[in-house]
């Protein structure tokens, strides 16, 4: 494992295949280390084809699923997938794995089970690698594997998939910001999984993702978070947002509001709507415990402070899922990466 924290991005593919390779190239131009692009078929395009397309317009920028599933793909799919993706980037692509939620709620599908999660990592990792699988009465093998395999990363949020990350994947994609206390449970849990399991936390990747703007009037800036925070009250995070101050009551269901709160078509309305439930004061609290808002130099210092819990990497998200981050990109390579290479190893 590098012994340098790295930087990434997420990039929804929401604009055709050719486009997200174009801007591919600028984000490694950018200085950032990784790109991650969300798997989610009745939101986007494809994440695969997407990452291909990235694939041929870069040289060193590793490239990742943020993430994809083992519901809406069977296993022996995205082992062919993640072969392929290795093929055209060697040693360049990441498959991150997670239950679903949004690839398979839309189609009334159920989030996979740990279980299922764990066959299907192991699966995946022995097909990648060249290896029989049994189902039931066949038996599959995949032909030109990659006998190195490919890093398998799971996301995680709740302690009993945090645990289970722990214990069977090669890194941990934690998408619940950088607040310090939950941040800490977060990675006692990955820590205490890959203990079970005999294996060393030391090794593991650990990337945590937040929601980042590289601003100088946080103040001004913070209320476009309302629909994230909202999102987490919904999702059963009262705990996680107490440890911020925040007593956040969010509706279970909020129909102006669509796709939903995380994906809204109209962010500017689900802002508006939210500001229901969540004032500009508490926006402002959200963005400062959980995003990285703020100065180049404030940015640096959050990220910092995630490095001495154990952290070996941050994705950037900008707050939108219909366009690409160009000018979180055009800030972060501009201010923070800079300033991120001068004070971190």
């Amino acid at each position: 494992m590098e012994n340098r924290l790295r930087i990434g991005v997420r990039v929804p593919p929401c604009r055709p295949a050719h486009e997200l390779g174009e801007f591919a190239a600028e984000v490694e131009k950018a200085g950032f280390d990784t790109m991650y692009v969300p798997d989610s078929q009745t939101l986007w395009r494809d994440s695969f084809i997407s990452l291909f397309a990235a694939a041929l317009r870069t040289s060193r920028l590793q490239l990742a699923t943020a993430v994809s599933n083992v519901a809406t793909r069977h296993p022996s799919v995205v082992a062919g997938l993640a072969r392929s993706i290795d093929e055209v980037a060697p040693g360049r692509f990441v498959l991150g794995l997670g239950v679903g939620h949004s690839s398979v709620e839309p189609i009334g599908l159920a989030p996979s089970t740990g279980a299922e999660l764990r066959a299907g990592v192991d699966q995946i990792r022995r097909l990648v690698r060249g290896e029989e699988v049994r189902y039931g009465d066949a038996v599959a093998l995949m032909r030109d594997p990659r006998p190195g395999g490919v890093p398998i990363h799971v996301a995680a949020t709740g302690p009993r998939n945090l645990r289970l990350a722990g214990e069977i994947a090669d890194g941990i994609i934690m998408l619940s910001g950088v607040a310090p206390e939950p941040l800490a449970h977060a990675v006692a849990a990955i820590r205490e999984g890959a203990e079970t399991a005999g294996r060393r936390f030391e090794d593991l990747d650990i990337t945590v993702s937040a929601h980042t703007m590289v601003t100088d009037d946080i103040e001004r800036d913070a209320r476009i978070i309302k629909p994230i925070a909202a999102a987490i009250a919904q999702r059963g995070g009262a705990r996680a947002l107490a440890a911020a101050g925040l007593e956040l009551s969010v509706p279970a269901h909020v129909p102006e509001v669509v796709p939903d709160l995380v994906h809204a078509e109209d962010w500017d309305h689900a802002v508006e709507v939210c500001s229901r439930w969540i004032s500009d004061q508490d926006a402002v609290a959200f963005a400062q415990a959980f995003g990285l808002f703020g100065t180049p130099a404030e940015i640096v210092d959050r990220i910092r402070s995630t490095q001495e819990l154990g952290v070996t990497g941050i994705f950037f998200q900008h707050v939108g899922s219909w366009n690409l981050p160009e000018d979180l990109v055009t800030a972060a390579g501009a201010g923070v990466i800079p300033l991120l290479a001068e004070t971190l190893t």
